[in-house]
């Protein structure tokens, strides 16, 4: 059985999700509403992923690339809430620390400050299978141009 490269990205889109709520649950990743937004992101991105893979017509992909972007969204989002949570906390430690020592303390604070870019990741994987799909082309001769 041979795969293609856009069905091994969205491969890695599926397990990446798999994965990500995994490690969210293992991490108990839920004490308030803003840290369920991954979970119901990667639901939903599930639930989309998985039409992809057994329809991908033009809606079901439009429905893909705009969760892909949420992700993008989202990640950043997670990224900034993370680092600043460590700054904060080390600031309240340490009040003297500022410049790159607090950005050095924060990156490497409690909460994994990078961490949320695992899911603006998967938003790039998904936007990459996405692009120049066959299915999201107007009519066959835009097709034709795309492969």
């Amino acid at each position: 059985m041979r795969f293609s490269l856009r069905q091994l990205v969205l491969a890695l889109v599926l397990f990446g999700i798999i994965g990500l709520e995994i490690e969210l649950a293992f991490l108990r990743h839920a004490d308030s509403l803003a840290k369920w937004i991954p979970h119901i992101s990667l639901l939903i991105g599930l639930v989309v992923t998985l039409a992809v893979y057994l329809s991908p017509r033009k809606p079901v992909l439009r429905s893909f690339q705009t969760i892909m972007v949420l992700y993008l969204l989202i990640g950043a989002l997670g990224v900034y809430f993370h680092l600043r949570g460590n700054v904060e906390f080390a600031v309240e430690r340490d009040p003297s620390l500022s410049g790159l020592k607090l950005l050095w303390k924060a990156l490497r604070g409690a909460t994994p400050a990078l961490a949320p870019g695992a899911l603006a990741q998967l938003g790039l994987l998904g936007l990459l299978y996405t692009y120049g799909h066959p299915s999201l082309a107007a009519n066959a001769a835009e097709r034709r141009d795309v492969d």
